[in-house]
């Protein structure tokens, strides 16, 4: 079975760093360029990219990459 890493692409696309470096520990406080600015891309390249929408509640618990992806599957998102 294939993963896609569809949410690493989105998160090193944002913050500009390499997919492979995209682990569910990723966090802004081990990434420099995860700042508030680049939190709000995210949510939104995440919610275009997955054709979801987050709850401020929602958004402001994605502090990891594991999170987020946690946040994606109670919505009923596969291929993560």
């Amino acid at each position: 079975m294939q993963s896609t890493r569809k949410l690493e692409s989105v998160f090193s696309e944002v913050l500009g760093v390499p997919e492979e470096a995209i682990t569910d520990e990723t966090s802004p406080d081990n990434t420099p360029l995860w700042d508030s600015l680049q939190a709000m891309n995210l949510v939104i390249a995440i919610e275009a990219a997955f054709g979801v929408r987050f709850s401020t509640k929602e958004m402001l618990a994605m502090k990891t990459v594991g999170i987020a992806r946690a946040i994606l599957l109670e919505k009923g998102i596969q291929n993560i």
